[in-house]
């Protein structure tokens, strides 16, 4: 149903859970090439380990901490001159520090915002040039239901999603007229590196499945297909939407 033949796709974050899931998902698409930004030697050659031998010479890694916006932008700058082109980015990037706001400190609140919002605009930034001088792409960050959502001990992940949620309809508004789209998808519960150790609490884990309607924590896997979707053709006429993955947690 979809078709990325040809196409360079470009994921930060793309060691983690989600970036994974969904790299293996533009591969089994027919994506030419896709480029794996993170921050962790080790975490990238697992990545590749379980993506190239399935698709050899289709996977590539790029290293770069975006909490350093030049390092973002040499990032990709480095893969333009190799690939000379990017037609997605997805930007899966993101940290987390769970605690009451009463006890946030500057660094928590520096550590979770400079990666998940300013790091995640530098880079879309940069990508941004090259997609409105070819007048043809597609963005695709991940929100969150917290963009949406005041839960506890949440204040700077929250704020830095709905900080997303926001410059994704921005920068929807600003580069729809040179055929750029750039649109969201906002996750609920994902069994991930981020939440296990907090789902692994039976009690917790109980009470956020009770007010999912779905009746299950989701997974990686669960994101795929939306984000599929708004990079394809199929959403031509898509644009500035957070589509939320939730299993109906946002209804609730």
């Amino acid at each position: 149903m979809v078709n990325f033949e040809g196409q360079v796709v470009l994921i930060t974050g793309g060691a983690g859970s989600i970036g994974q899931s969904v790299a293996q998902g533009f591969l089994a698409g027919g994506a030419a090439k896709v480029v794996l930004l993170d921050n962790s030697d080790e975490a990238i050659q697992k990545a590749v380990d379980a993506l190239g031998s399935r698709y050899p010479a289709r996977v590539s890694t790029v290293r770069a901490d975006l909490r350093n916006v030049e390092e973002g932008r040499n990032a990709v700058r480095g893969v333009l001159d190799a690939e000379r082109k990017i037609d997605v980015l997805f930007n899966s990037a993101g940290v987390n520090r769970r605690k009451p706001s009463i006890e946030i400190t500057e660094e928590d609140w520096d550590f979770v915002l400079d990666l998940n919002l300013k790091g995640l605009f530098f880079v879309t930034q940069e990508v941004g040039r090259h997609m409105l001088a070819r007048r043809s792409g597609c963005v695709i960050s991940v929100a969150s239901v917290s963009s949406v959502r005041g839960h506890r001990n949440l204040a700077a992940y929250a704020a830095s999603k709905g900080g997303i949620a926001q410059l994704t309809r921005v920068l929807a508004n600003e580069w729809a007229p040179y055929g750029v789209r750039v649109n969201a998808v906002a996750p609920g519960y994902l069994e991930t590196g981020m939440t296990r150790g907090y789902l692994a609490d039976s009690s917790v884990r109980e009470g956020i499945v009770k007010r999912i309607p779905l009746g299950r924590i989701g997974e990686p896997e669960d994101v795929v297909g939306a984000v599929l979707f708004l990079a394809s053709d199929w959403a031509r006429y898509v644009t500035g939407e957070i589509l939320f993955v939730d299993g109906g947690r946002t209804v609730d």
